[in-house]
This record gives structure tokens, C-alpha cells and sequence, in this order.
């Protein structure tokens, strides 16, 4: 068994991947087509690995303490969110819940804990916004194959977006940064999370489990072993539960849940949604989903609004863009979210016909 090794002094004997300032594309790397982008755009991708069977979840043997060695929280040094304080089934004076969510919402806006609105345009070189939306759902792919918890796809896209906020990386390295930052996030939030050389082999060994693990260092290091932070899952999950809402985790759960789920995920996709904070995409799912299946009926009330801390006409904007995606068949069916919404143990939430205008009446008020 290899010597197990401080996390951060590991990191300074591995090199911090160099990237040049050309893009560089492999010609070995099988295309992934989508039909809703051109192929330019997705040709830094490689499909899903699938699984079936015994080997759905297949597990590798380490030969060395490698990357692994992140799962020791203590040498982190990391303090989860205290959304872990009350989980869906828990229960939590109001007082109590109030102060969490007071401390949530300073945490997400703290600068560190936030991808630039527009790092799109003001960091990166030759990553597009589209380019960025097919790694998206490229992850959900990946989630979905590996059973990961929402949670750990939601931090996932959170430590992507904070990445790219900080280094510009070539397009053809953009598939191995979000499998290292959906390693971090599986390491963070799951009980079992893969190992490197899984997540090498769902990219159909496109890249290496050496590369994978290098990566996740890299990632640590430009975030600043800053992992934790409130996500619009944290948010809505805590939405969902003090509404009084029953969150089964047996796939089982209510349409309304699974249509917050599809909308707050559907967000994921979209750069534009980076300017929303995490808990305003969450009420705004909820406002939308509430619309979607009573659509005769005001969407928000007076405990949502203490709830969530927001008023309808806080929203609007933020209702809009989430209706514009749902409406929009290229990001809402044709993509892996919308695949996997259809489901029938997700009450197919991604074929109900979404109302055709958010009324403005909706949000012309305060409460």
C-alpha cells in the first residue's frame, strides 16, 4: 500500500498542466454529434462510456494513494455548507432555519464562491458559450451513468464555472477539466464516489487516469481548495423541504419536484444564467413550476416569499429566462436533461407543454 501523502503537499510535487496559448485538438478523439450545435462545437467531446449490468458501477483497485488521498476532509480542511444541517425528512426550528438560510445566502455572495458573469468573453479564448453548454451536458450524461446525487452535478458545474473564471484553457482540455471537477464534487458529496480511473474510462480513455488526477490537483489549487459551496440544489432542496414538500429518495417524489429539478437543471446549460445568484434560480423554479401545473393560479405566496427571501418582481427576469429555456425544444428535449426528464420515474416533466407567456400580473407586486 503506498504512503499516504498530505493532500497539500502532494500537490507540490505534481506540475500544474501547462497550457498554450493555441488551441489544440486531437485528431484521435471521436466526435460527439449533437443536433442542435454544429459540429465544431462539439468536437472536443467524447461520448459516455455506457455500462449495463454488474458493470454499471464497476469499481477499479487503487495501485497508489494518487489522487484519492482528497477524500480525507480533514486534511482539506473543508467546511460543507450548513445545508447539511437539515435534510429533506429533518426538521429545524424556524429560528434555526432562518439562521441557516441567513448564512447560506452570505455564502453565495461572497466573491470567491461565484463565477464571473462573464468570464466567457473576458477570460477564455477559445471556449465558447456553446462550447460550454455541450461539456454541461455531457456531465449530466456522466451523472446519470454513474448515479451521482444532483448535488454533486450542481458543485460539479460550480467549480467548472469558478475554474474557467480564473484560467483561459484551450478547448481541446475543456472535457478533461469537467471530469476533474465532477471528481472533486463525486469526492465532496458522495459516499462512494468513482476513482480517477473510472472517470478516464467514461471518456472512453480519451484521457488518462494520471491526467485526470493532475487535473483535479489543478483545480484545487487555482480554486483554492475552496470546494463547498451553496449551490442552487442546496437551495432548492431547503425550498422544497420547508414548503412541506416530501422528497423521497426512492425516485418517487412529487411532479412538482421533479419539475423544479428539470428547470433549476435546465439553467445548468445556459452561461447567461451565471449573472442569477443560486437561490434566485431556485425560487424562480419553483415559481415556474407552479405556473406550469396551475397555470390559472398566482405562483407565489407569502410563505414562498419568506421562504426564499424574494418577491415576484424579483424574479421576473430570472422566470423569463428559465421559460425561455423551457419553451426552447433545442435545450429542453434535444439535450441529456431533457432525455432524461421524459422518464417515466421522473413524471416525464419534460414533455408537459409550458404556458406560453409568464403573466406580468404575477409579478407586479411585493409580498
Amino acid at each position: 500500500m503506498a504512503e499516504s501523502v498530505p493532500i497539500r503537499e502532494y500537490s507540490e510535487r505534481v506540475p500544474s498542466p501547462a497550457y498554450p496559448d493555441v488551441l489544440e485538438v486531437s485528431p484521435k478523439v471521436p466526435k460527439r454529434k449533437r443536433v442542435f450545435i454544429s459540429q465544431s462545437d462539439c468536437d472536443f467531446i467524447t461520448p459516455v462510456k455506457k455500462f449495463s449490468g454488474d458493470n454499471k458501477r464497476r469499481r477499479w483497485e487503487a495501485d497508489d494513494a494518487d489522487i484519492d488521498v482528497i477524500c480525507d476532509e480533514s486534511v482539506l480542511e473543508i467546511e460543507k455548507p450548513a445545508d447539511a444541517v437539515v435534510h429533506p425528512g429533518g426538521s429545524a426550528s424556524e429560528e434555526d432555519a432562518s439562521d441557516i438560510d441567513k448564512y447560506l445566502r452570505s455564502l453565495e455572495l461572497k466573491e470567491k464562491n461565484r463565477p464571473i458573469w462573464n468570464f466567457i468573453e473576458v477570460i477564455q479564448k477559445n471556449v465558447t458559450a456553446r462550447n460550454r453548454m455541450v461539456l454541461v451536458d455531457w456531465l449530466v450524461e456522466v451523472a446519470s451513468e454513474y448515479n451521482l446525487s444532483s448535488h454533486t452535478l450542481y458543485l460539479a458545474v460550480s467549480c467548472l464555472d469558478r475554474f474557467l473564471s480564473r484560467r483561459s484553457i484551450p478547448k481541446s482540455k475543456l472535457q478533461l477539466l469537467g471530469v476533474a471537477c465532477m471528481s472533486v464534487a463525486a469526492k465532496y458529496e458522495e459516499m462512494s464516489p468513482p476513482n480517477s480511473a473510472e472517470f478516464a474510462d467514461i471518456t472512453d480513455n480519451a484521457f488518462t487516469k494520471r491526467e485526470v488526477s493532475d487535473m483535479e490537483i489543478n483545480v484545487l489549487k487555482v480554486l483554492e481548495w475552496q470546494i463547498g459551496v451553496p449551490t442552487t440544489k442546496t437551495f432548492l432542496s431547503r425550498l422544497l423541504l420547508l414548503l412541506s414538500i416530501q422528497i423521497q429518495n426512492n425516485g418517487s417524489g412529487t411532479q412538482l419536484e421533479f419539475l423544479t429539478d428539470y428547470l433549476a437543471e435546465l439553467s445548468l446549460l445556459d452561461y447567461s444564467c451565471i449573472r442569477y445568484p443560486p437561490s434566485m434560480i431556485a425560487a424562480s423554479a419553483v415559481f415556474l413550476a407552479r405556473l406550469n401545473l396551475q397555470p390559472d393560479s398566482d405562483p407565489w405566496c407569502a410563505a414562498l416569499g419568506r421562504c426564499s427571501n424574494y418577491s415576484p418582481s424579483d424574479l421576473s427576469d430570472c422566470v423569463n429566462s428559465l421559460h425561455t429555456l423551457q419553451i426552447n425544444k433545442k435545450t429542453s428535449i434535444s439535450t441529456a436533461i431533457g432525455e432524461k426528464y421524459k422518464q417515466n420515474k421522473f413524471k416525464s416533466v419534460a414533455m408537459l407543454v409550458p404556458p406560453v407567456i409568464c403573466p406580468s400580473k404575477y409579478f407586479d407586486r411585493e409580498c
